[in-house]
């Protein structure tokens, strides 16, 4: 057989052999992430069963520490990007950088600032006298954990980012009244938090706007663009660190040291006029040979936007983590001591599951709803997810103010919703953008300059429609499995 015959039948051989190690790299990418979940759990339930060896109920605290780690995971893999989704979609932060700085910040607040109190009955959702019985309530928490869990898996499998504390919240409720009856939720605080399904991603999504459209009017839109930058940039960092430093002082260090309200105003407004007076000779030299284009503006707000990233995930951290697994605490504590309390304790491995899973879900799987958030809504550049950031600060102080119960993740959302409508408003509407694009392009015939873009549509619908959708039905979804569990639960557990 001659060289040359054997030559094309070589290269299909080794071409068929490339393709099957392509596939089986795939593959193994495919599952490496699950597998490496399901030993994250094996080890929760391993360190549960060290802390609680000798203990009666002991598997149950097992079982429930690997649905709590499975939680954890789940609220990685969804809630977490938020926090970093606009600095990723603006390209201040790459993929990769945001899920370091993410992991590493949630844990820090987690394990740092974290509650080492929470009330075991979710924020007064179900009456404590209704579940008085120690074998009651175990059942009740642990169907909220398996609920809550399963029902974020599924947002995060669709690509929709929802909360997880209403998740635990619907759960808790289901469970509860699967135990006790209708009359056992407390019916005004579920009013209070369906009406922050509005509140949540209206106002953030208000305030993201407004900011925005400070930065058009003042800096972007201007002849001198870098000169309106050296004015402007400082004084909103400075009300960035400002707001950030309040709502860390109410919400991120509850552990270390209790803040008032006015206390913690005062300390983001010292904290804010000190930035400024550090931020603005800063800027003056970064700006210095910038070309007068919105590129160079870009470069100002990169920096402000991987803090805030940082920041977010300290906070969600340090606040949401006690709430995810604040069931787990609450069955840890009654299988100790026998009894149900208002407000338990949440021992240093429970805290450990709950921050490590939460590092390991971002890690494996949050870079999908990272996209969602930061690229598949609408366009953001470090401006537009600038605002989104400082939103979600200022939302959270104002909602706390007035005694609101708010979701980060609707008002983070929110704020995304609330920049691409309004760049679809503000193109289609603004005097002064058709006044800067004349004098930029010398076309004087108003239906010239808007004709392309009459009816932008700058925000995708079906992601709307589908994340809506999903925030509407996140309470009375993990309701309903939580109290189908329930009744399985005591179906298998009771004689």
């Amino acid at each position: 057989m001659s060289n040359t015959t054997l030559k094309p039948t070589l290269d299909k051989d080794l071409e068929k052999v490339s393709r099957l190690q392509g596939a089986n790299t795939f593959l193994t990418a495919r599952f490496a992430a699950p597998s490496l979940s399901f030993v994250f759990l094996l080890l929760a339930m391993g360190i549960s069963s060290i802390y609680m060896t000798g203990e009666l109920g002991t598997g149950i605290v097992i079982a429930a520490a690997g649905v709590g780690a499975y939680l954890a995971l789940n609220i990685g893999a969804n809630d977490v990007a938020n926090n970093v989704g606009p600095a990723v979609g603006s390209q201040a932060l790459s993929i990769t950088g945001a899920l370091i700085i993410a992991a590493i910040f949630e844990s820090a607040g987690a394990l740092i600032a974290g509650g080492d109190v929470v009330g075991t009955i979710s924020k007064g959702i179900i009456d404590p006298a209704t579940v008085s019985q120690s074998d009651v309530f175990v059942r009740v928490m642990l169907s909220a954990l398996v609920s809550s869990a399963l029902w974020v898996n599924l947002a995060t499998w669709i690509g929709a980012p929802v909360s997880t504390t209403h998740a635990v919240v619907g759960g808790v409720m289901g469970s509860g009244m699967a135990a006790s009856g209708y009359s056992s939720v407390n019916w005004d605080t579920m009013g209070s938090i369906a009406a922050s399904w509005v509140i949540s991603p209206v106002l953030g999504g208000l305030i993201a706007a407004a900011f925005l459209f400070f930065i058009k009017t003042f800096i972007i839109y201007q002849s001198d663009k870098i000169a309106a930058a050296r004015r402007w940039v400082p004084l909103l960092i400075s009300i960035m660190v400002g707001a950030f430093s309040a709502y860390l002082a109410m919400k991120g260090l509850k552990k270390v040291i209790s803040i008032a309200l006015w206390q913690a105003l005062l300390f983001g407004f010292a904290a804010s006029l000190l930035s400024y007076l550090v931020v603005k000779p800063l800027i003056a030299r970064q700006a210095e040979g910038l070309e007068n284009r919105n590129q160079s503006l870009r470069k100002l707000f990169r920096m402000p936007l991987i803090c805030s990233a940082a920041l977010l995930s300290f906070a969600h951290g340090a606040n949401d983590v006690a709430n995810a697994i604040g069931p787990l605490a609450a069955i840890v504590h009654t299988i100790s001591a026998g009894e149900v309390a208002a407000k338990v304790s949440i021992p240093l491995w429970v805290m450990v599951i709950g921050a490590c899973g939460i590092s390991f879900g971002l890690l494996l799987f949050g870079p999908k709803l990272i996209r969602m958030v930061g690229e598949q809504i609408t366009k953001l550049n470090p401006m537009r997810a600038y605002c989104v950031a400082l939103s979600a600060a200022i939302t959270v102080i104002i909602a706390s103010g007035f005694g609101l119960p708010v979701s980060s993740t609707h008002i983070a959302v929110g704020a995304v919703f609330g920049v691409g409508f309004f760049r679809e408003w503000y193109t289609r509407s603004s005097k002064r953008r058709v006044d800067y694009m004349h004098s930029e392009t010398g076309r004087s015939s108003y239906t010239q300059l808007t004709a392309k873009t009459k009816r932008p549509k700058l925000v995708r619908r079906s992601h709307f429609t589908t994340i809506v959708a999903a925030w509407v039905i996140t309470v009375p979804a993990s309701a309903g499995v939580s109290a189908m569990v329930y009744a399985a639960l005591t179906g298998l557990l009771m004689p």
